[in-house]
């Protein structure tokens, strides 16, 4: 008698992990940039980042993550970039990168089909 096929194991994928350490090392990066007009380049890394990350997270279906990546595309929005400086400014970018790593970390697609 054969005996019968063992369940496969659990499998989730942490599809935003990448993006969400690229956003926060951009935006730490940024930091030595606020002054400049080379923070625009900033502002465009972590948006397009964080929209990337609103998309894995609606792939995952799971769009309660979105809220949190569009708040930061919107916040870095390089197109109508929000008039802030100084000390808010730097706290911004200091709790974007927790926003963007948090969710990288959190955010898990359980539908994704195992590696071969």
């Amino acid at each position: 008698m054969p005996s019968p096929t063992p369940a496969p194991a659990p499998f989730a994928l942490r599809p935003a992990l990448i993006p969400g350490i690229m956003g926060a090392v951009a935006l730490m990066l940024g930091l030595a940039l606020l002054e400049l007009d080379a923070f625009t380049i900033v502002l465009f890394v972590v948006s397009i980042l964080a929209l990337i990350m609103a998309v894995f997270a609606w792939q995952a279906k799971q769009p309660l993550w979105m809220i949190p990546t569009l708040l930061v595309a919107i916040v870095w929005n390089p197109v109508l970039p929000l008039p802030f400086g100084g000390i808010p400014w730097i706290i911004a970018q200091f709790l974007g990168a927790v926003v963007l790593v948090a969710v990288g970390v959190l955010l898990e697609n359980k539908h994704a089909a195992p590696p071969a």
